[in-house]
């Protein structure tokens, strides 16, 4: 019967290679290294593993002498298998040196004063370094240099196995490690990952458009599955102390080989040429330094490959210039049914999981199927029709008014409908609400993708008919500006968590045509559109996105009150929810008809004949408050030929 002690269990490598070994039949006993802290998830990893009841937990730390264990507890164990390690190129030295150096060494003394009758050491390719040429399986230290903490604490991990090892040992070299080559599955993003993203963009590009690309180099990786399987037939081979496994590819993969993998899955275009890459080589390296010596040079670098996901620490470590030797690999693994896939066979299942999982622009797919949709002001107009429109596209709708029983209304159409929509009564100007409402929200939802922000007031009143009624712009600031940014502050954290979220402000085409009598109500909307522009150029690489809707004149109650609107044009409801919907499916920062375009274009181009034009229409049109009728004005007649008259004096002056 066989024991086992096992580091790193819990790991990418490690829950796999747990699993094998409990499955075998001469297994009696696994123990595996666990931290305190780490019992729950090993927990629930063995609760999906073969034989759980063979597992036995070890709680300690590679980071203490003897593992934090007392060895006589493990006497004798057949198999000590070091998978536990650090493996992050952004990870500082002494994170590295803590986890890959010291925790070897301290497993070295484990394994000797538990009497263990083999060590497998699980290193890694980054020993070769920056060796050029072949590395083979019977290499080590040839001299070679590193550039990364990484590196170095894997080559110094190795080099005190193979000179402090009291116990006999195996060394095992895994090059880069993908997903699972027939599931996909894989736990972080990691090495060819960091570019699905630029190709999943450039699949909207049409795949026939051939590519040409400069020749940048190979790199040297291999399915999850693939290690493990060899491992475990390889750990229970007779073999001599010291002999060394390459789990790799035995021939580089070019990078544009990897890419074309990818783009095939992708629907992109492919590389159909390449071309020497050493002039672009010199180029980009000079270009590189010379940004580095701007002030904030290298951080504005690093900003843009955040953008794009990749971190800065990555980039040295995608191309190597050394290839590996797997003979011994290959002869022992002869007829024992393991063989490596080439990567062209296993692309797509990678893609399509990384696609499904891991992918961070998973939240910003288009279409509305499945968004939780939060829309204020739905229980009429412009609200109601925008959530009815969202429901209608499948997506979970939240309606929020201060109306419950109208809202209530509007919640059972859309179910009714089939959709899926939940009510929750408000008032956005009172502070107290708009948090209770945030937590509520995220408590029942987790999350909300788009909030719509429609809520709103408007006052038709001429500054000289307010110069008393100051309460109008703190009531209309309430609900058109106040209430909006409350509410999205309050969701903003939860959207940069998941790294999505939009907002869409309805505005309107007010802000494009200055229209008199509106100074309170167009005021505020300016004041929520540039609160929405100013901070989304903020959050752009937190994934979080504003729009803003310029409404025009749209037949709801709010415009009811005002006799003079009723023979003017004016959008239906319907239609102004189509506006809300193109926003949220298009993402743009101002979404506004021809119309007003063409109004602030004119204004910009004869400001003055504009403003009179305006000013026109205010003397010709009625007030709407009642105030109008106990002041006197000038007769429109005359007030227009005074402005005229004011207009040449000042152009002759």
């Amino acid at each position: 019967m066989t024991t086992y002690f096992v580091t790193g269990a819990t790991g990418f490598l490690g829950k796999r290679l747990v699993a094998r070994l409990l499955a075998r039949r001469d297994t009696t006993a696994v123990h595996v290294l666990v931290r305190n802290t780490s019992r729950d998830r090993l927990a629930a990893l063995a609760r999906d593993w073969p034989n759980a009841d063979r597992l036995v937990p070890a709680v300690g730390d590679l980071t203490e002498p003897l593992l934090g264990l007392d060895p006589t507890g493990y006497d004798g164990v057949d198999h000590v298998v070091h998978l536990g390690a650090i493996y992050d190129f952004t990870a500082d030295d002494a994170a590295n040196r803590a986890a890959n150096v010291d925790g070897t060494r301290n497993l070295l003394a484990f394994a000797a004063a538990a009497g263990a009758r083999l060590l497998h050491h699980v290193s890694s390719i980054a020993v070769a370094g920056d060796h050029a040429g072949r590395f083979t399986e019977a290499d080590f230290d040839l001299g070679q240099s590193f550039s990364s903490p990484y590196h170095a604490t894997k080559f110094e991990a190795e080099k005190l196995v193979r000179a402090q090892s009291d116990v006999p040992f195996r060394v095992y070299r895994p090059s880069a490690v993908v997903g699972d080559s027939r599931t996909g599955e894989m736990d972080k993003i990691d090495g060819p990952y960091y570019f699905l993203p630029a190709i999943s963009r450039l699949a909207a590009l049409p795949k026939q458009l051939p590519l040409v690309a400069p020749e940048l180099g190979a790199t040297n990786l291999v399915p999850v599955d693939y290690v493990v399987a060899a491992m475990e037939n390889l750990m229970h081979r007779e073999a001599p102390s010291g002999s060394t496994y390459h789990l790799a590819s035995p021939r580089p993969q070019k990078l544009h080989e990897v890419y074309n993998a990818f783009a095939r899955v992708a629907g992109a275009p492919r590389v159909r040429r390449t071309v020497p890459s050493g002039l672009l080589r010199s180029t980009a390296s000079r270009l590189a330094t010379a940004v580095d010596r701007l002030p904030t040079g290298r951080a504005t670098r690093a900003a843009v490959l955040t953008e794009l996901g990749i971190p800065l620490e990555v980039l040295p470590h995608l191309n190597m210039e050394v290839e590996f030797d797997t003979a011994r690999t290959t002869s022992e693994l002869y007829g024992s049914g393991v063989h490596l896939p080439e990567l062209r066979d296993y692309a797509e299942p990678l893609y399509r999981y990384w696609r499904t999982h891991l992918d961070p622009d998973h939240a910003r797919r288009p279409g509305l199927k499945g968004r939780v949709v939060l829309v204020t002001g739905a229980s009429s107009g412009i609200g109601r029709a925008s959530a009815l429109a969202v429901a209608r596209r499948g997506a979970k709708v939240l309606l929020v008014a201060r109306r419950a029983e109208e809202l209530e209304d509007v919640r059972s159409e859309i179910t009714a409908a089939g959709g899926e929509a939940a009510a929750y009564p408000c008032d956005l100007t009172d502070g107290d609400a708009v948090d209770s409402l945030v937590k509520a929200v995220l408590a029942d939802h987790g999350a909300v993708d788009v909030l719509v922000n429609n809520a709103g007031r408007s006052i038709r009143r001429s500054v000289q008919l307010s110069t008393e009624r100051f309460h109008d712009y703190e009531r209309t600031m309430a609900i058109n500006y106040f209430g909006p940014v409350r509410l999205i502050l309050g969701l903003l954290p939860s959207m940069t968590e998941r790294r999505f979220g939009h907002i869409v402000n309805v505005t309107t085409q007010g802000l494009q045509t200055d229209t008199p009598r509106f100074s309170a109500y167009l005021a505020s909307k300016a004041a929520l559109e540039e609160f929405g522009l100013t901070a989304g150029r903020e959050t752009l690489s937190d994934g979080v996105t504003f729009s803003s809707v310029r409404m025009p004149l749209v037949r709801t109650d709010m415009i009811a009150p005002t006799g003079s609107y009723r023979g003017l044009p004016a959008s239906s409801p319907e239609r102004a929810a189509a506006l809300v919907v193109k926003a949220i499916e298009r993402r743009p920062q101002i979404l506004s008809l021809p119309e007003g375009r063409a109004a602030e274009l004119a204004s910009l181009a004869m400001p003055d004949l504009a403003r009179f034009a305006a000013h026109l229409v205010y003397r010709v049109m009625p007030e709407s408050a009642p105030e109008a009728k106990k002041r006197p004005r000038q007769p429109a007649p005359a007030a227009v030929a005074g402005t005229l008259t004011r207009l040449a004096w000042r152009r002759k002056a």
